[in-house]
């Protein structure tokens, strides 16, 4: 076993980029892999439901030519997790696509990859709701419905490190993950070498975001984890980024539901006595995670469903008179789209305003009552077609920008519009329909790999 072990973690989601200068740095220190996530859900469910990657697919190749061909010229394991944002299949041969092209074009030799499904069948889903192993995650979250489910594009589940270590054991040089609980391809090498779970599930969490641990943090550049026998040290590769005590105790608490808890696929993190110390050199050394295994082993299922369409206006106002009465103004032309369209069933559609510099961001729970001299307003139009939601909102952009309220001194003018068209059509909006923890009977049990040799 090795004393340590180095993983680069070159940026936060790949696609994000990341200075080629820290990524040279990073692989001067000689890492033993080179791990990172490619996804999460916190742009909700559109890319998981349209099929949708979360990055373009130049960003994202981008970021791969560096990554794929440092690890054929050093040798070292490349995993990504979360292939594609969202990690279905789509996501993953979109991926693997992209993998393709760049051995291809750099004449790189053959390598052992393996791709890991995270895909779950509904008949699958079906069986264990029968046998009421699906359970909400959490109290918002309602019961899984057949007609719920029946609606759902298609569903993946989070997989923890098993699947991965599989791979690994198997000599994979290239993983690509579906569907990954963002730390897991970061504590799979760690326990791949033989190093403590809780240690390298900890590290992985730190890792996981690039270098957003750093003063000053960011998800676009190198952070580099040292794994030990009883405790870890991050950095980041790029020198005006350092590690402090604070900025990576603080990461630690990011995305939590509890100060010191962390649950993950068949796992559960304890850093209630975790140490935080400075070594120098933007250094910070992590000793005291502790992990144990929860007696039934859950994953937690992602699918979206396609509930409407969008079309929506952005446009400012600066007069004063309306921007004092927005609220009864936006009410007032709302009266007047509904009165305008009563053949579209009115629990068929919503009309939303979101006023930017008025309690645009937190609504009614805003605490300050700060008055601008100018709002930046969105006009937000959902309903069952397309075509109903760009009539509605067109109606609602013309009838506001014409709408005589007291005080008016013009006969017109009321919005101002950054662009031409003013009305742009969204597309399908989508919801979570599947947000669920599933019991199975062990990490690699619905998880098939493929192994190709490219």
């Amino acid at each position: 076993m090795k004393k340590h072990i180095k993983i680069l973690s070159p940026c936060g989601i790949l696609g994000y980029g990341f200075p080629p200068e820290s990524f040279a740095n990073a692989m001067k220190d000689q890492p033993d892999a080179i791990v990172v996530d490619a996804g999460s859900t916190d742009a909700g469910p559109h890319k998981l439901g349209a099929n949708a990657a979360i990055v373009s697919r130049q960003a994202c190749k981008k970021d791969l030519e560096y990554i794929i061909t440092a690890g054929f010229e050093h040798n070292i394991p490349v995993i990504i997790g979360s292939a594609g944002g969202s990690g279905a299949r789509a996501h993953v041969e979109w991926t693997l696509s992209i993998i393709d092209e760049i051995i291809a074009e750099r004449e790189l030799s053959p390598q052992k990859q393996a791709v890991i499904w995270s895909d779950i069948p509904k008949d699958v889903i079906h069986e264990h709701m029968r046998q009421e192993k699906v359970t909400p995650l959490g109290d918002t979250v309602p019961v899984l419905t057949e007609a719920a489910l029946a609606e759902t594009t298609g569903v993946v589940a989070q997989m923890g490190t098993e699947p991965i270590l599989e791979a690994l054991e198997c000599g994979a040089q290239i993983i690509v993950c579906g569907r990954a609980y963002d730390p897991s391809p970061f504590a799979a090498v760690g326990i791949f070498h033989g190093f403590d779970e809780g240690m390298a599930y900890h590290m992985g969490k730190v890792l996981e975001c690039g270098a957003l641990c750093c003063e000053p943090g960011t998800t676009k550049d190198c952070m580099m984890g040292v794994l030990y026998e009883d405790c870890f040290e991050v950095y980041s590769t790029n020198p005006q980024r350092k590690c402090t005590p604070v900025s990576v105790a603080a990461h630690t608490f990011y995305e939590k539901d509890h100060p010191y808890i962390l649950r993950g696929p068949g796992i559960v993190l304890d850093l209630e006595n975790c140490e935080f110390a400075d070594v120098g050199n933007g250094r910070v050394r992590v000793s005291g995670s502790k992990m144990s295994k929860t007696p039934v082993y859950e994953i937690k299922l992602e699918g979206a469903r396609k509930v409407a369409y969008r079309t929506f206006v952005v446009a400012g106002i600066r007069d004063p008179l309306l921007v004092e009465k927005i609220e009864e103004v936006e009410a007032l032309v709302k009266n007047s789209v509904i009165e305008q369209y009563p053949e579209i069933p009115r629990d068929q559609y919503e009309i939303n305003f979101y006023n930017y510099g008025k309690n645009g961001v937190m609504g009614s729970l805003e605490p300050h009552n700060v008055a601008g001299h100018e709002l930046g307003v969105l006009f937000e139009v959902i309903a069952k077609t397309q075509s109903e939601a760009s009539a509605l909102c067109s109606s609602v952009r013309s009838t506001f920008m014409h709408y005589g309220y007291e005080g008016r001194k013009s006969t017109a003018g009321n919005l101002a519009f950054p662009f031409a068209p003013s009305d742009v059509e969204f597309g399908a909006v989508y919801e979570f329909s599947v947000y669920h923890l599933m019991e199975t009977v062990n990490g690699k049990a619905l998880f098939p790999i493929e192994y190709r040799m490219k």
